[in-house]
Parts: C-alpha cells; structure tokens; sequence
C-alpha cells in the first residue's frame, strides 16, 4: 500500500460529557481524493475539526506526515500543512476579497499557492479582489474560502460540506477546479452529503453513522445498496 499522509486510528471525540466519534479509523494517502458521507449529525464536521485541531484529541490517534498531531493546537496543525475550508464558509465579513485570502498566507509555508494562481484558479475572484467578502454570491465566498485555505499551501486540504446551500452548476464549477488542487500536490478529505458527487470526486470513501464508521471502500465499488444501508442504518 503507498505511504500514509493522514492516518486517524481508533478516534474518540467528546463535546463535554456527549460523545461523538466512536473509534474512527480513516487514512489519506499523498494525492488521494477521500469522500466522507452521511446524515446530518453523524459527525463529519466533528472529524475533521479533530483533524484540524480545533477539538482536541488523543495524541496518537491523528499521525500527519508520520507524526502524532492529535493534542496540537489549530494554528499548529495549520502549520504542519492541512488547512481546513469549513462548513459555511466563515469569511471576515469587515475584509474585502483579497484580504481574506491573505490572511491564509500568513502561516508563511513555502508553495505553489499565492494570490495570483488562486485568481488563475478562480477568475471570477481577481475580478472582485476589492469588494466586500460578503457582496459576493455564495458561491463565490466559497471560491474565496477554498482560496484562502489554499494559500496556507496545504499538503492537504479539508473540505467541510462545500456544496450546502449552492445551485447544482456552481456546485459543479467548484468541483472542477479540484483536480488542479490535487495536481499541485495536495490531497483532498471532502465531508459531503451530495452522495453521487462525492462518488464522482473521491477515489475512497467513508460512511459515517452515530459517530461510528459504518461504511469504507473504493467509490468505483461500493454499491447503492451498501451505502444506502450504511447511511440510514438499515
């Protein structure tokens, strides 16, 4: 098998007293597309918040690069080279669009991304550099938020629900630009609950249920069947 980049083995995660993850083991290769699906509240985000260091976790149950990263800070795991997009975006709505993307500069890791391949990448945004983040359409806050997370120059990048909320065609012109992410040398973990575009986008694929992985395999495999069942607990 190729050399892990991300390996979560057997990860519990708690908010307060409430436990959300059971035991999660997952694993990301260098370059590997890896779709993560399932129902509202199976705990998705809550992965890759653990992931990205904004919930902490056991030391060893997160290796990046080889490393135990599991009790490091956010800004520490930034640091190491993942970046995370998260869920609804979060843009600094007082920051116009250009401001938002250097602020995920400042980490200052050395990379193929900057403020010019990022408006190669997404023209639409060198067109609007100057304008309120806010004034833009949701789908352009989500160039900008994937923007921004690129331009720490992640060796890999989590993507938390990028599709909510957004009209099937953008959903489909941010998908596109995935491959060139990955041909710059990152790989992808895309939390999604658009089952056949996480299909289409992922090489493997991990079904959450009630915190547990209910559900793994290559996404040309797993059938409709299984991941119906894996999703709904049937």
């Amino acid at each position: 098998m190729p050399e892990s980049l991300l390996d979560v083995r057997a990860l519990d995660a708690f908010y307060g007293d409430f436990q959300a993850l059971f035991g999660v083991s997952l694993r990301v290769a260098p370059g590997e597309v890896v779709a993560v699906i399932g129902a509202n509240g199976a705990g998705k985000s809550t992965l890759l918040n653990c992931i990205a260091g904004a919930i902490g976790s056991r030391r060893d149950a997160i290796l990046f690069d080889g490393e135990p990263i599991g009790d490091q800070a956010a800004h520490a795991v930034v640091g190491r080279g993942i970046a995370l997009v998260p869920e609804g975006r979060r843009l600094f709505a007082s920051l116009s669009v250009e401001e938002n993307l250097l602020i995920g500069g400042q980490v200052g890791r050395v990379g193929p991304w900057n403020l010019a391949r990022i408006y190669d990448l997404f023209p639409v945004l060198a067109e609007r550099r100057q304008v309120p983040s806010t004034s833009l359409s949701g789908g352009q806050q989500q160039m900008v938020a994937i923007g921004r997370a690129l331009m720490s120059n992640p060796k890999l990048l989590l993507c938390d629900e990028i599709s909510l909320g957004l009209a099937p065609i953008v959903v489909r012109e941010v998908y596109a630009r995935l491959p060139s992410i990955v041909a710059e040398g990152s790989s992808l973990i895309i939390v999604e609950q658009d089952i056949v575009q996480a299909l289409k986008a992922a090489s493997h694929v991990y079904c959450l249920q009630e915190g547990r992985v209910a559900l793994t395999g290559s996404a040309g495999t797993l059938t409709r069947e299984a991941i119906s069942a894996a999703y709904f607990g049937a």
